[in-house]
């Protein structure tokens, strides 16, 4: 299929697109590296992003896959948070035209998150400010896709001790690193160092983005056969791990 896709896309007349799961991808390497390196706009679109896919068990469940995704050079790969993400995700993939798009999507419901006008021009750019503090944050959360929400219920309950926190959601961590660095200060301050990253992937990747002394809540490990909420609390994937990462940095 994604072999089919790229010759589509070097043929021309059409944007082809394909769907899997994201697991799947390990079956389609070459195609998509293929695709990658001859920048042509084929559009990979996988489901079934995490543990979250539940009972097919960990042969199913990617853990490794969108790390793998995000250092393929001439890669964008998005994973959205909710439907208005989702848009963007897609209005950006078919707009470009010097390489391919991954679009990452969960199995699971997702909660919507409410957005300012300002907000929603940003999702563009990759990653931007969803929940802000008044005046510095004491710690920022990062999030993709479903664990946004988990970020977004952390940082209420911590806001409620107190404590200054900012989210921010990074659908797209490729499209982030290509800003300025003024917007990339702005929205990641480097005075502000006590950083948590949430993703149900595996965890190592995001240490660029949290620094060696931040703290991560994904995947150490791969996954087991079980309901999606039993996994997610399995492996730490919580609201509940979430605080306790940030409150072992605010210390």
């Amino acid at each position: 299929m994604s072999a089919i896709m790229n010759g589509i896309a070097l043929h021309g007349g059409f944007v082809p697109y394909g769907a899997t799961f994201l697991m799947f991808v390990e079956y389609a390497r070459n195609a998509v590296r293929m695709a990658a390196l001859m920048k042509v706009r084929s559009i990979f679109v996988y489901t079934h992003d995490s543990i979250g896919l539940g009972e097919d068990g960990p042969t199913h469940q990617p853990v490794e896959q969108l790390a793998s995704l995000r250092v393929t050079p001439n890669m964008n790969t998005w994973r959205p948070c909710d439907q208005v993400e989702s848009a963007v995700a897609w209005k950006y993939a078919i707009e470009r035209k010097d390489g391919p798009s991954a679009l990452i999507f969960s199995r699971q419901n997702l909660e919507q998150q409410p957005r300012t006008a300002k907000q929603l021009a940003e999702i563009e750019k990759g990653a931007y400010i969803l929940k802000d503090s008044e005046g510095q944050p004491e710690l920022i959360f990062i999030a993709t896709g479903s664990e946004v929400e988990l970020a977004v219920k952390a940082a209420d309950q911590l806001s409620g001790e107190g404590h200054k926190v900012r989210v921010v959601s990074m659908p797209s961590t490729e499209v982030f690193d290509k800003q300025d660095a003024a917007y990339r200060e702005a929205v990641l301050p480097s005075s502000v160092t006590k950083r948590v990253a949430i993703e149900a992937g595996i965890a190592d990747y995001w240490f660029k983005y949290t620094g060696l002394n931040g703290a991560i809540v994904g995947m150490h490990s791969f996954g087991e056969s079980a309901p999606a909420e039993e996994l997610f609390k399995e492996f730490g994937i919580t609201v509940e791990n979430a605080v306790k990462a940030a409150k072992s940095l605010l210390k």
